[in-house]
Formats: structure tokens, C-alpha cells, sequence
């Protein structure tokens, strides 16, 4: 039976600790509040928010055939997940990160470059094609190397061969200095793309958000959704704009996965054909969820909370 939603991506371990300072690197040890293991990677991230709210997601991703690969399998089962679709590589070591949060709530990661998520292949998605649901999401563009521009255009292309199919794409910084011209001949697949204001200026070198969303409908986008963090979101089509405010909440502690949680948000909320600003609200509500807890969903429970802050936003 087809899924309500496809997610695309890497799942991983994290490892996180918080706060830690500098001072680590000049002490050599440094007694932080809380260490723990927890679950992450952009796609496993949006999968599991959107499985919460009730959603049937298909998740297309990639793992080791190891003891991290067995526990993100555990956790999937766990979120009401199926894991048919995640590819389990022997001989690849699952992609584990350490965490390192401060005492502002922002992380900073220690990543394996030749970890399972950076070994997601266009070959590996293709076969599924057919079977993605009429939302799809990219989680991230720019995590694997096996998924250079010209592999994302071929798939994007495949993505959107299906007449209505909705492609979502997301992003990390750019690793090699590709510039948003790189990306001229994939981005019109995309009718939804949502950087946060850093990814976006690191590929324009502009750095108002909203001459990048400019920039990027320009280029062919149907919709530009630039997240700006404590601002809130912009949201940018040819003919409308929108400034969407962030909730306010007392206590930052961990930023991890707030990003993936908007975007879980704001493809939920476009599910159920609320308009640009109703999702856009609703995706920042899910993202000031996710920022009170540390892990990257542990924040983001049901629909209640996220539910209750959007209509805190609209009045």
C-alpha cells in the first residue's frame, strides 16, 4: 500500500553531550550536564516526527549491517516505522556522530566522512521510484558524495516524472564551493525547498534571506521556505511573501534536529492543505518543540503541542 510520505536520507547515532565549552580542549576532560546516546540523521529525523503525527511514511535510507545499524533499526520498529525500504550494507560502518552542544543550545558535530549516510546512492533510490508517495522529501541535499548534482537531477527528474507528485528538498552546507549556479539544471524539480539562512548565503553570497528566496524561484523553484531560527521562517513563491515569527521558548537546550523538525512540520501541515503561512507556522511550532529537549525528536512527541503553538502564532 503507497505511503502518505516518502523521506529520503541519512539516519544515524548520535552520540550528544551538553553543554560542553572549549574549555575541553585545553582541559582534556570536562564535566557536561548530560551524555547520552540518541537518534538522528535529517531523514530518520523527519520520518519519525511525521510517523507521531500520524503520518504513514516510507523511509528510503541507508545503514551498516553492525550494532548502531541494529539499534536505528530498533528505533524505526519502535516509531511505527517500516524499515523495508532502508538498505542494510554489509561492510559499511553506520554513520555515528558526536555531538558537542553549548551553553546557548547550538551544536557543533564530529561526523565519519565514510559513514553509511554519506554512501546513499542515486542507485539505491531509483528502484523505488514508482512506489514513493505523492509527497516526497529530499532531506538533504549535499550529505552524500554519492549523490553528486548531476545524480540529484536524474533522480529529481525520475521523482517528478509522476504528473502531481510534490518534491520537498532540504539542505546542509556545501562541502566542495558548489555555487546555487551548479544547482541551475535541479532545482525547477523542486517545489519546495527549505535551507536555513546560512546553507542558502553560503551558496548565493547574499546574506539577506530575502533576496535568496528571490534568487532561488528565480532559478526555478515553485516555493522558497528560508528557516532563520530564532527569526522564524520567510516564505517566497512568485507572487506571495510571507515573514512567519518564531515561538518563543524559555530554554534553549540543543538545536539538533530543529531544522528536520520544521521541515517534518511544514510537510505534515502541507499534507493536510493548510495554506503557505498555516504551514509555516506549524513548522516553526514543531521546531521550538524540538529545540527544549535535547536529542533531535525528543522534543516533538504528538501533535498537541506543535497544534496548541500554531494557534498561539495565527492569533
Amino acid at each position: 500500500m503507497k505511503k502518505d510520505i516518502t523521506i529520503i536520507g541519512g539516519s544515524v547515532i548520535d552520540v550528544l553531550a551538553s553543554p560542553v565549552a572549549p574549555d575541553v580542549f585545553r582541559t582534556g576532560s570536562f564535566p557536561a550536564k548530560e551524555i547520552r546516546l540518541s537518534f538522528g540523521g535529517d531523514a530518520l529525523n523527519e520520518a519519525v516526527v511525521l510517523s507521531r503525527f500520524g503520518r504513514d511514511v516510507q523511509l528510503i535510507s541507508k545503514i551498516g549491517q553492525d550494532e548502531a545499524g541494529a539499534r536505528i533499526l530498533s528505533f524505526i520498529k519502535e516509531n511505527g516505522l517500516s524499515s523495508e525500504s532502508v538498505i542494510v550494507e554489509s561492510g559499511t560502518d553506520t554513520s555515528v556522530n558526536i555531538v558537542l552542544i553549548d551553553g546557548q543550545g547550538e551544536r557543533h558535530f564530529i561526523t565519519n566522512p565514510f559513514g553509511s549516510q554519506r554512501r546513499l546512492s542515486k542507485e539505491d533510490i531509483m528502484p523505488h521510484v514508482e512506489t514513493m508517495a505523492d509527497i516526497v522529501s529530499f532531506a538533504s541535499i549535499f550529505v552524500s558524495s554519492k549523490l553528486d548534482i548531476k545524480a540529484m537531477e536524474e533522480l529529481f527528474r525520475a521523482i517528478k516524472e509522476k504528473p502531481g507528485r510534490i518534491l520537498a528538498a532540504d539542505m546542509t552546507k556545501a562541502k566542495n564551493g558548489e555555487t546555487l549556479e551548479d544547482l541551475y539544471g535541479l532545482l525547477p524539480y523542486i517545489d519546495y525547498i527549505l535551507p536555513n539562512e546560512e546553507e542558502i548565503a553560503l551558496l548565493t553570497g547574499e546574506d539577506d534571506p530575502g533576496k535568496n528566496a528571490e534568487i532561488l524561484i528565480e532559478a526555478g523553484v515553485s516555493c522558497a521556505v528560508i528557516k532563520c531560527g530564532t527569526k522564524g521562517c520567510l516564505i517566497r513563491t512568485k507572487d506571495e511573501l510571507y515573514r512567519i515569527p518564531a515561538y518563543e521558548v524559555e530554554h534553549c537546550v540543543d538545536t539538533t534536529g530543529a531544522g528536520d523538525c520544521f521541515a517534518a512540520g511544514f510537510l505534515w501541515a502541507l499534507s493536510e492543505g493548510y495554506s503557505l503561512p498555516q504551514c509555516g507556522q506549524f513548522a516553526c511550532a514543531a521546531a521550538s518543540c524540538a529545540v527544549e529537549r535535547v536529542g533531535a525528536t525528543d522534543g516533538v512527541v504528538s501533535l498537541e503541542e506543535p497544534m496548541r503553538r500554531r494557534k498561539n502564532l495565527e492569533n
